[in-house]
C-alpha cells in the first residue's frame, strides 16, 4: 500500500512518516518545506517538494492512501493565508484524489472548529462554531471531506486534535515560553489572562490515535466519520506555564498578557474514539507538556 502524506516535514506529520515507514509502508511525502524542515523527513520516504496551492501539484506522484497534515498552523496568521494554506489547498488534495482514484482520505482538523464550546468536555455532535479563521478554515476542510465522500465516494476521516505536543514542534505556547525563556529567564509574559484552558497530548499518543483510528475506519462503511483526539484532563496557561519553568530550571516573574487568546477553553471528549478504536492516552496532560519541554530542550541543545 502506497501512502502519501502531505506535510510529512512538518510537526505531526513527521512522526506519523516514522511510524508509517516503521511499520512498512511506501510512503510518498509532499511539503513545501515553508514551515516544515528536510531533516525531519525520514529517510526512508520520499520526498515530492510541491506547494499545494497549486493545482498540478502532484504531478508524478500516486497513492491509495492520503493523510493530508498540511496547512498553516498559526492561528494569529492573516485570514488570506489561512484561506490559501488551509482551504485552497485541501481542495486541491480531496480534487486530486476524486481524479486519482484515492481510497480514503484522513484530514487533519482541530479542536478550534468547537469555538468556546460551552459543553466540556466537547462531544462530536456539538455545533461548529469557530471564533478564529483558523477554525473556520479547518470547518470549511471537514465540509468539503464530508461533501467529497457523498459525491464522490472518497471516503474521509477527519481528526479534531487538540493541542499536541513534541519534539520538532516550532509553534504554539510550549515552543513560545521555552523560546522567550532561553532570552529571558527572569520573566515570562502569558498571552491572554493565563486562565484559558487546554488539553495537551503528546504526539507519539497522537500518532497511534491516528491509526488506530484510520484502521477502524477502513473495517467501516460510513463515507465520512469526524472524531476527536484529545486527553482526558486539560490545564490552564499559568499551569503550562509552572511546568515549563519547573522543567528548565528556573524561577521567572509571570506577567500576563493583554492578547487574548483564541479560545478560552478547549476540552474535547474522546469517548467515541475510545469506543470505536480502543485508543487512550497513557500521559496526562502535565505528563505530556513534561515530556514535551524535555524533548525540546535536547534537541534545541
Amino acid at each position: 500500500m502506497k501512502v502519501l502524506v502531505t506535510g510529512g516535514a512538518g510537526f505531526i506529520g513527521s512522526h506519523l512518516v516514522d511510524r508509517l515507514v516503521e511499520e512498512g509502508y511506501e510512503v510518498v511525502v509532499v511539503d513545501n518545506l515553508s514551515s516544515g524542515r528536510r531533516e525531519n523527513v525520514n529517510p526512508q520516504a520520499r520526498l515530492h517538494i510541491a506547494d499545494l496551492k497549486d493545482p498540478d501539484w502532484a504531478v508524478g506522484v500516486s497513492a491509495d492512501i492520503v493523510f493530508h497534515f498540511a496547512g498553516n498552523p498559526e492561528v494569529r496568521a492573516e485570514p488570506r493565508v489561512h484561506f490559501e494554506e488551509n482551504v485552497v489547498a485541501t481542495f486541491n488534495v480531496l480534487e486530486w484524489a476524486r481524479l486519482s482514484g484515492v481510497r480514503t482520505v484522513v484530514f487533519a482538523s482541530s479542536s478550534t472548529v468547537y469555538g468556546d464550546a460551552k459543553v466540556l468536555p466537547t462531544p462530536e455532535d456539538y455545533p461548529l462554531e469557530p471564533i478564529s479563521v483558523y477554525g473556520a478554515a479547518k470547518a470549511a476542510g471537514e465540509t468539503m471531506c464530508a461533501t467529497y465522500a457523498r459525491l464522490y465516494g472518497v471516503r474521509c476521516l477527519a481528526l479534531r486534535y487538540a493541542n499536541v505536543v513534541g519534539p520538532r514542534m516550532r509553534h504554539g505556547a510550549i515552543y513560545d515560553f521555552v523560546m522567550k525563556l532561553r532570552k529571558r529567564p527572569e520573566e515570562l509574559e502569558v498571552l491572554g489572562d493565563g486562565t484559558q484552558r487546554k488539553s495537551y497530548l503528546h504526539v507519539e499518543e497522537a500518532v497511534e490515535a491516528t491509526l488506530r483510528a484510520w484502521r477502524k475506519f477502513e473495517e467501516m462503511g460510513e463515507p465520512y466519520l469526524a472524531l476527536n483526539v484529545g486527553n482526558v484532563d486539560s490545564l490552564t496557561m499559568l499551569d503550562v506555564a509552572k511546568i515549563v519553568t519547573e522543567t528548565m530550571g528556573v524561577a521567572p516573574v509571570i506577567k500576563v498578557g493583554r492578547e487574548p487568546s483564541d479560545c478560552m477553553n478547549s476540552f474535547l471528549s474522546i469517548e467515541k474514539i475510545s469506543k470505536l478504536a480502543g485508543w487512550r492516552p497513557r500521559l496526562s496532560s502535565t505528563e505530556s507538556v513534561r515530556k514535551a519541554v524535555e524533548e525540546l530542550l535536547k534537541e534545541l541543545a
